[in-house]
């Protein structure tokens, strides 16, 4: 797809609206699927630094509590003074996982079942055109509630994929998940760009091939960078890349320098060097 706008709520900066309420059942699934065939020794591997399989599984578990307002004690706390949002939410986190160091594997699936299928269906109803949470790394507090609602489904999406990969398992290449996903990672290019100055009317194309085919058109305006310019003419520059190495690099999975070495880059480097820098989690 090619992003521009339509119209549609929100800052018009951010792009063209995503609607991914219809895939967090099918996501549930599939992670609960994946999780009832794990072995007992693939529950410990390393599935991200500092956190096991059965850690991030139950981190998971806590972002549905979170959604559902289920999160008690610490996880409701304010920042301590000097703490960065970041480092508030690495805390919460592990504080999390601390908590419920004695689960099974089983109370985790079971819970998980639970939580998950009422968050489902919260986001099924959801009003794409109210007001969400903020989503840090698109530079937008309060974001609109089609970018907070398709975030979510990232997070979801991509701890399923850390834990594939843990256990020996090549990521889902589900193409309209993983479409969708890319195409909410991709909206952090304004923002990602926010510090590189152009002349307006620069553009820059991200494209991505192969399963999940996208093009985004990031243009530079008076004011910022937006995804919600109609394209015209040449692009300044332009970063071609295949789906596992963008979501990846977005996830910071990989470095920007290895997604560089992978890339095919035309136009002023510069542009293409500095788009390549975009992540698209709290990290």
């Amino acid at each position: 797809m090619t992003v521009q706008s339509n119209g549609a709520s929100g800052p018009a900066w951010l792009g063209r609206p995503i609607d991914a309420r219809p895939l967090f059942g099918p996501e549930l699934a599939s992670l609960l699927d994946l999780l009832r065939g794990l072995r007992r020794d693939e529950w410990s591997r390393t599935a991200v630094p500092g956190w096991t399989v059965r850690d991030l599984a139950v981190h998971i578990l806590g972002d549905c509590h979170g959604r559902l307002g289920w999160r008690a004690g610490s996880q409701q706390g304010a920042a301590v003074s000097g703490e960065t949002l970041e480092a508030f939410i690495h805390r919460a986190n592990q504080e999390w996982i601390d908590l419920h160091a004695d689960r099974s594997p089983a109370e985790i699936i079971e819970a998980l079942e639970r939580a998950g299928a009422l968050v489902a269906r919260r986001f099924e109803g959801a009003d794409l055109d109210a007001t969400g949470l903020g989503v840090s790394w698109a530079g937008i507090d309060p974001a609109p509630m089609w970018l907070d609602v398709a975030r979510e489904f990232t997070e979801y999406w991509t701890h399923r994929q850390q834990i594939r990969h843990a256990t020996g398992r090549e990521t889902d290449p589900e193409p309209n998940a993983l479409s969708t996903v890319l195409d909410t990672f991709m909206r952090a290019l304004p923002h990602t760009l926010r510090g590189t100055p152009a002349p307006s009317g620069t553009q820059l194309q991200v494209l991505i091939d192969e399963l999940a085919v996208g093009t985004w058109t990031v243009t530079a305006t008076a004011d910022r960078w937006s995804l919600a310019e109609a394209p015209g003419g040449r692009s300044t520059a332009s970063v071609r890349l295949d789906p596992e190495t963008a979501w990846r690099l977005c996830t910071r999975g990989i470095d920007p320098g290895t997604a560089l070495a992978r890339a095919r880059v035309s136009g002023d480097r510069r542009i293409a060097e500095a788009a390549c820098q975009i992540v698209s989690i709290v990290y």
